[in-house]
């Protein structure tokens, strides 16, 4: 016994070591500027060096771009395109030197025109959160969309802040409404409850939202009358901390700039776990659902999301079950928000453990509300676990970094699986831990529930 005691000292060591040498380099990744570049129509003359006709902005809330990293967000007549990671030599024009490495980049499909957006209604969900929830707002009213209503849906309240701002700064502009038992899903529920719009599009009290985001994510729901859920892309607002930039440089919330039609009748061949595997569609800070049909399914499990013991996976649900009705997912990369990442180690822990936690939570939610699932996840087990292990060998070997959309930002934080720093051990052990968690603390969600009175799927 006292053998095992030392061997298992001896490990717990070792782990504490790695995790002190991983903070150590984490410590070490330097802030990166966040900027946004429009390249303009393409009309003007480009000689090359010049920049006639692009215009450089810095991202939302950030000072003007100046020599050091830049992240880039290419625009072509106003429509994103692509990342770049640039790096502007002291004394250099910011302008100049980002639009010559932006016109490396593939200029993409023409864009297809859009129809005319359907009403619609913005749910946000907050809690204690006033001035974060302000900056949100401010960039949700100035949105170019002809019919919408804003909704902000205050989550299990301590304070009055979030009422009395509403109230104070924007009034008959934005509805309140108190939502008094804690949890995500359980307040975009409430959300759903009371919107008027045909399209019911949710967001987070920590994004900016372009001026086009709402009109770019509902009018596909015009075009396509089985389209149940659509999404958007996610950018950072700020690359300041070494938190911030280790999570976009291994992907953050973007999902590429190629727009996609998920199609549960021909499902997607390069999707084993098709439509299991939710996170590939979008994430919960840029989504909307047809009213009606996100109401048929029954909305968001309320044991799942941020507040609950399940830490995660309502967004997952939501897409999973539109899917599971017959009804089609549209990932948009024209509709854009900027989000604020979190902004140290301890937050990436955190976030770490409530995703894997939040994956498994929402497996476990699916199977419990919807069994003849069962069969299906099954099925897709042995093609999905060959796909992990060709992802794995990838990431392990570093080879592919840089492919896919995007391609010509190699290394570019927001790169499709660009990986410029590796992800540390420690917070790969706290996803599995997570994933171990999940279905615990799904089901002790839905018990505390209970016991509040709340409703469970």
């Amino acid at each position: 016994m006292a053998g095992v005691r030392r061997a298992r000292q001896e490990t717990l060591r070792k782990a504490r070591q790695e995790t002190r040498r991983e903070i150590d380099d984490f410590l070490r990744i330097g802030a990166v500027q966040v900027a946004e570049l429009d390249l303009g129509d393409g009309t003007a003359a480009e000689e090359e060096g010049e920049a006639e006709d692009a215009v450089l902005r810095p991202g939302p809330g950030s000072p003007p771009v100046t020599s050091g990293a830049v992240f880039v967000l290419v625009r072509r007549a106003g429509l994103p395109v692509g990342t770049l990671l640039g790096q502007v030599p002291e004394g250099a024009d910011p302008t100049r030197v980002l639009a010559g490495l932006a016109r490396e980049l593939p200029p993409g499909a023409p864009p297809e025109p859009l129809p005319a957006p359907p009403a619609a209604s913005v749910v946000v969900a907050t809690r204690e959160r006033a001035d974060q929830l302000a900056r949100a707002l401010d960039s949700l009213l100035a949105q170019d969309h002809p019919d919408f209503e804003i909704v902000v849906v205050d989550n299990a309240p301590v304070t009055g802040e979030t009422r009395e701002l509403v109230e104070r700064k924007y009034g008959e502009r934005v509805r309140y409404v108190c939502e008094p038992a804690p949890g995500l899903a359980v307040a975009h529920n409430r959300g759903l409850a009371v919107v008027r719009g045909e399209v019911v599009a949710f967001t987070d009290d920590d994004v900016v939202a372009d001026r086009r985001w709402l009109t770019e994510l509902t009018a596909p729901f015009a075009a396509d009358p089985r389209l149940g859920c659509a999404t958007g892309l996610i950018l950072p607002a700020r690359l300041r901390t070494p938190a911030q930039v280790l999570l976009e440089s291994h992907g953050g919330f973007a999902k590429g700039f190629v727009p996609r039609t998920y199609d549960p009748e021909h499902p997607p061949a390069d999707e084993p776990l098709f439509p299991f595997t939710a996170g590939r569609f979008g994430s919960g800070a840029s989504m909307a659902f047809r009213t009606a049909v996100l109401r048929t399914v029954g909305g968001f499990d309320p044991a799942t999301g941020a507040g609950t013991r399940a830490r995660g996976g309502d967004d997952l649900y939501g897409f999973v079950r539109v899917l599971a009705h017959g009804q089609r997912l549209r990932y948009t990369p024209r509709a854009l928000v900027w989000h604020h990442h979190r902004e140290t180690w301890r937050d990436l822990e955190t976030q770490a453990y409530g995703y894997g936690a939040g994956l498994t939570a929402y497996l476990t939610a699916i199977l419990v509300n919807r069994p003849a699932l069962l069969p299906a996840l099954l099925a897709r087990v042995p093609g999905g676990l060959a796909h992990a292990r060709g992802l794995t060998a990838v990431r392990a070997t570093g080879e592919g970094e840089g492919e896919g959309e995007g391609a010509g930002a190699v290394g570019a934080p927001g790169g499709h699986d660009s990986r410029t720093h590796p992800w540390p051990r420690r917070l790969a052990r706290l996803q599995r831990r997570g994933m171990l968690y999940g279905p615990v603390g799904y089901l002790r969600a839905r018990r505390a529930l209970r016991a509040a009175g709340v409703e469970a799927r």
